[in-house]
């Protein structure tokens, strides 16, 4: 940054008028010992405005200084500010940074795991506990002037998406809300709905990576440049879309494909299967290097620290074990030595009977010589310490799984993807060109590195054209994945009531992508809904309710118009009646058209829908008319005879058959019309003559009927009225469009009434409240929620003790990783096993209720963990629990975690009942030994 004596007199100009009118982010660009970029500055200055802001940037770039400015803004002005985060390490993570620069007096902490200082002016926590706030109203959300939503495109994510559009829409008005994203496509599309819901909202859009990324494909042991050197944009570390590829690249490519159609001759007789060098076996003309000779050339080429990508947790691990046995070591004993001592110090909480099952040995053996492994099966605090020791440059290498890219500060030289295609849950698919950004995007470190490196690995059949694709696109949207959960809906209602909680959803950026027009519909149906009160008031008369007297005049003519209209219909039904009976050779009289008068039939031409007689008519004209040549029944007058071989086209046919006509219909004299239409039409006609002479005398008996501003307040009346009929269309466009969060916001609310969550509100019965029972819903945030609740009322866990409650709750947290994963786990007996299963039956049960309401909600309860729950419940050692399972320790504590947050909800909504103390006793006795670890270092 430049100093005051280096800068030109403009630019010094320019720096007084930027303190001027922006004299907070002057000072908190001060704070730094490096200027703001553009993008950072701008979004600084929207917020000290008072606007919102959306700022979608890569990974890396820096957009969490934005948030840190609110933050700043907020103590400097008075008020709270709430920084939020996907996760609770990426919280952690948070919390201890702004502890750094404003002290643990200003700054507080509150996840699923840790309280600490919650009524602090800034507060770091996960994105469900401010939902949960929101919904509770709760006294921290008082002063509250900023939230920062870190990470906020994981609304994309189909299990927690939901609860960042909440936080979005439900949070305060006052409170000015700063979103950060990775670069998503639609991010104007994105911050044209938070204008819409949050009001004045600015987007700022950064797609330059604040250090170059140059991308490369490893063949065998050549470190190729994927992109032609000929492209400037490539050859600068900025690639675009349709970059040219490298033609080496695509020569491998070429070659390959040919050596997989042929015999590779070079391999040896025997070494096939048996271990031979891979570098003349493997059937392709491409060695493919182990993971020690991909660390150990990017070493020598001065490319470490690096992350490598590799989806599967068994494979991170095999890495690490792999680099081992070869005798890898990147650390110098300086290093190592630190590395030792801060591991030591980080695991001291963690019992010595753990360590060996924990894999702790090995685990240090790896960190003191410079690869790490990172990943969701891993102990929590083992993650933390590869996190900590990679940030201070002493991990050099770290082989992870992608759920590192969720947020989580860990930047690196160089990016190594291993494949390109991963296992999501149900088959193996390529990654999107969002994921390999995503993790590309962590390659060079900002003040660290002049350039990063992005690196796949060539595998048999490797295509570059696709790897350039997912390289250079940028076509990867954000897509709402909210729908609303039981939960969700019985908070809603609690707070606005059915009608307008359904209205509020109707806000979503699920619906808003559905169909943009709605939430603009929406938007402008309430305004016509404020319109329609005040007309109504303008339309007050002081000799009684003239809206009721309106009323009475409108219906008036309704029914007047429904009389005629059914008159009409009635003429219509009989005329299509008439039209069928005819023949051909029938003499008819045309009643009204072009071609009214005297014509005989020479084709019925009946179709139930709408007939279409042919016709000859008096002057030889031959047409086929319609149903509006037909307001009235026609009958036949008389039969001449059509010869079969009639053809319409033909003149001398045509002069026959009209001659004919005229000579048959001399002296036949048309019946009258027969006007007084049918007995049913004189019946309705009658009914509609009384009900309009009983609506008249209301009328003339109303008290408003003399007053001499009649006529202006029923003007009034009228541009209600007219306003009412513009509104229902509306509603009904607003219906009718996309709106399917609303109508399964609907079927939600019909399944809760079913089991009686809500009721007809008393005060208005088209509303619903909700009763006692949806009151304990409205504290269970769990997925299986209604389950949950529906257990509780039924008191299905009330006699079990600590550990059965433990292994019946697991039911509803745990979720095999895979299909095949044991289908017949063992459970604990007596008491608890029936609680178990009659859990399940009553899951069974709810299944079909949301089946007959056209949803699918709640997963059957899966029992696999049941007996681990149980038995860490009732005291084993950790060894012993985890012996017989294949369950990492990771894995362990993590579900561990969600059982221990479940039983807090279970207590809470259980009310003053043993089951509450049942709960809570199991918690207490859980929390011991890893699980108890809090994940924040001292």
């Amino acid at each position: 940054m430049s100093t005051a004596d280096e800068m030109t007199p403009a630019e010094r100009y320019a720096s007084y008028r930027a303190h001027r009118s922006h004299p907070v982010v002057h000072d908190f660009e001060a704070m730094y010992d490096f200027g703001l970029d553009d993008f950072q500055r701008r979004a600084c200055r929207e917020i000290e405005d008072g606007r919102g802001v959306l700022v979608a940037a890569p990974t890396g770039s820096g957009k969490t200084i934005v948030g840190e400015f609110a933050i700043h803004l907020a103590l400097q002005t008075g008020r709270k500010a709430f920084y939020t985060t996907p996760i609770k390490a990426l919280s952690n993570q948070k919390y201890h940074d702004l502890v750094a620069r404003y002290g643990p007096d200003q700054v507080g902490l509150l996840t699923g795991d840790n309280t600490v200082n919650g009524e602090a002016p800034v507060v770091v926590m996960t994105t469900e506990v401010l939902r949960n706030m929101l919904y509770a109203g709760s006294r921290t959300l008082d002063g509250l002037g900023f939230v920062v939503m870190d990470e906020v495109h994981y609304l994309a994510d189909r299990s927690r998406g939901a609860v960042w559009e909440e936080v979005i829409i439900h949070l305060p008005d006052s409170v000015t809300v700063v979103s950060l994203s990775a670069t998503v496509s639609n991010a104007e599309e994105f911050g044209e709905w938070l204008e819409t819901v949050r009001g004045d909202t600015t987007t700022i859009v950064e797609e330059k990576r604040p250090v170059p990324l140059y991308q490369h494909v490893m063949v065998g042991k050549r470190l190729l440049d994927l992109f032609a050197s000929s492209d400037v944009d490539a050859a600068a570390g900025f690639v675009k879309e349709g970059a040219p590829v490298n033609e080496e690249l695509m020569k491998v490519a070429r070659d390959d494909w040919a050596a997989s159609r042929i015999k590779d001759r070079r391999s040896p007789k025997g070494a096939r299967g048996k271990g031979g060098p891979k570098q003349v076996g493997n059937g392709r003309r491409v060695w493919i290097p182990s993971r020690y000779d991909v660390i150990e050339r990017l070493d020598r080429e001065g490319l470490l620290p690096a992350i490598v990508f590799i989806f599967s947790r068994v494979g991170c691990d095999a890495a690490v074990s792999q680099c081992l046995n070869a005798g890898i070591r990147l650390t110098t004993p300086e290093e190592r030595d630190a590395i030792y001592a801060f591991v030591e110090q980080s695991c001291r909480h963690l019992p010595d009977d753990d360590l060996h099952v924990l894999g702790y040995h090995d685990f240090l053996d790896g960190l003191t010589r410079g690869v790490a492994a990172h990943h969701a099966g891993m102990l929590p605090a083992f993650k933390q310490v590869v996190e900590e020791l990679y940030l201070r440059g002493l991990c050099k290498v770290v082989f992870a799984t992608e759920t590192l890219a969720l947020g989580i500060n860990m930047p690196a030289r160089t990016v190594v993807i291993e494949k390109l295609s991963k296992w999501n849950g149900e088959t193996h698919a390529d990654i999107t060109p969002g994921e390999y950004t995503q993790l590309t995007g962590r390659a060079g470190r900002r003040g660290l590195d002049t350039e990063g490196h992005g690196v796949v690995l060539w595998q048999p059949g490797t295509n570059p054209r696709e790897v350039a694709g997912l390289a250079s696109t940028r076509t990867y949207p954000l897509r709402s994945s909210f729908r609303p959960s039981y939960n969700m809906a019985v908070n809603l209602v609690h707070q606005f009531g059915r009608e307008r909680a359904r209205a509020t959803l109707e806000q979503s950026f699920a619906q808003f992508q559905a169909d943009k027009a709605v939430v603009g519909l929406a938007r402008q149906l309430r305004k016509s809904q404020d319109a329609l009160e005040g007309y109504a008031e303008a339309a007050q008369c002081d000799r009684g309710d003239f809206m009721e007297y309106a009323r009475l005049r409108k219906r008036i003519g309704e029914v007047e118009k429904d009389a005629s209209r059914a008159k009409r219909a009635d003429r219509r039904a009989e005329a299509i009646e008439s039209l069928r009976l005819l023949k051909v050779g029938d003499v008819i009289e045309v009643p009204t058209g072009k071609f009214a008068g005297l014509a005989v039939v020479v084709d019925p031409g009946w179709d139930e829908e709408a007939p279409r007689p042919s016709v000859v008519t008096m002057d030889r004209q031959a047409r086929r008319l319609a149903m509006i040549d037909f307001p009235t029944p026609v009958q036949a007058l008389t039969r001449i005879k059509v010869p079969k071989s009639f053809n319409g086209r033909n003149p001398q046919m045509r002069r026959d058959l009209a001659s004919a006509l005229r000579s048959r219909t001399q002296g036949v004299v048309p019946p009258p019309s027969a006007g007084g239409g049918s007995r049913r039409s004189s019946i309705a006609r009658s009914g509609a003559d009384e009900e309009v002479l009983g609506l008249r005398a209301q009328l003339r008996a109303h008290p408003c009927h003399d007053c001499p501003d009649r006529e202006d307040h029923a003007r009034w009346a009228e541009r209600y009225f007219k306003l009412e009929r513009d509104a229902t269309t509306l509603q009904r466009r607003v219906e009718n469009r996309t709106n399917t969060v609303a109508r399964q916001f609907d079927r939600v609310c019909d399944v809760l009434s079913a089991l009686g969550y809500l009721a007809p509100d008393g005060d208005d019965p088209s509303d619903a409240r909700v009763t006692d029972r949806g009151k304990r819903l409205m504290r269970l945030y769990s997925d299986m929620d209604l389950l949950a609740a529906e257990a509780i009322r039924e008191k299905l866990w009330d006699a079990l003790p600590a550990s059965g409650l433990a292994a019946a709750l697991s039911a509803l947290v745990f979720e095999a990783r895979r299909a095949e994963d044991p289908t017949s786990p063992r459970l604990p007996g007596g008491a608890t096993r029936e609680a178990m299963t009659a859990t399940v039956r009553l899951w069974g049960e709810l299944d079909r209720l949301e089946k007959d309401h056209k949803l699918d909600y709640l997963r059957q309860p899966d029992l696999g963990f049941a007996w681990i729950a149980y038995r860490w419940c009732e005291g084993d050692d950790l060894d012993d629990v985890l012996g017989d399972s294949d369950m990492s320790a990771g894995d362990f504590v993590r579900r561990m975690k969600q059982l221990l947050d479940l039983g807090g909800q279970v207590a809470d909504a259980a009310g003053d009942t043993p089951l509450r103390r049942t709960a809570r006793e199991m918690i207490t006795r859980m929390k011991r030994g890893v699980v108890a670890y809090s994940g924040l270092p001292d």
